[in-house]
């Protein structure tokens, strides 16, 4: 099954909650690619010798890689934690996560500010533009184990919106830009 995404309500709910619209606004694969934001399935079960996996490590620089089992059993300060990943922030670098087990949610935002919530599942690869805002949570499973992937040693460094003035977001708005042939808001 591919990835799942979708434009999300206003509510303030549980962020736990799926948070659709209604109707449903269904964001496909593409539209995301547009974003900057990259996918790719995999096999979940077979990480340690998965030759795509490899390849795209390769491919892209990912030299580093650790695990990380999220959930209230395994983590300290869980709910600070879970807090500090669903503040609006950007990245210098890309953010690199693939999903081997479990779920939860990254939701991004569009050229036009608007949220765009993305169902992470096992075997989800996705790659998050430098610049661009996101946050994270679980969904209501309360548990997910990722893979963080990075280009020599990690930087995990969020800075929390708004920097419209840091270069990383300078560059990602300049090219959404030139990619839409539009001006895009800054916000």
């Amino acid at each position: 099954m591919a990835l799942e995404a979708w434009f999300m309500d206003d509510s303030n709910e549980d962020q736990r909650l799926p948070h659709h619209r209604n109707p449903k606004e269904l964001v496909s694969l593409d539209y995301l690619a547009e974003l900057g934001v990259l996918y790719w399935k995999l096999n979940p079960e077979n990480y340690e010798n998965d030759s795509e996996l490899s390849k795209i490590r390769e491919e892209r620089g990912y030299d580093y890689m650790d695990l990380l089992d999220l959930c209230p059993e395994k983590v300290s300060n869980y709910e600070e934690k879970l807090k500090n990943f669903f503040t609006e922030h950007i990245h210098k670098d890309e953010e690199i996560r693939y999903c081997l087990a479990g779920s939860g949610y990254f939701d991004v935002r569009d050229k036009d500010d608007r949220w765009i919530r993305i169902w992470m599942q096992p075997g989800d690869l996705i790659v998050l533009p430098a610049g661009i805002y996101h946050r994270f949570t679980l969904d209501t499973s309360n548990y997910i184990k990722l893979m963080r992937l990075f280009v020599g040693e990690p930087v995990w460094t969020p800075y929390n919106r708004p920097q419209e003035e840091h270069p990383v977001r300078k560059k990602y708005i300049h090219g959404l830009t030139y990619k839409f042939g539009e001006t895009v808001k800054a916000h």
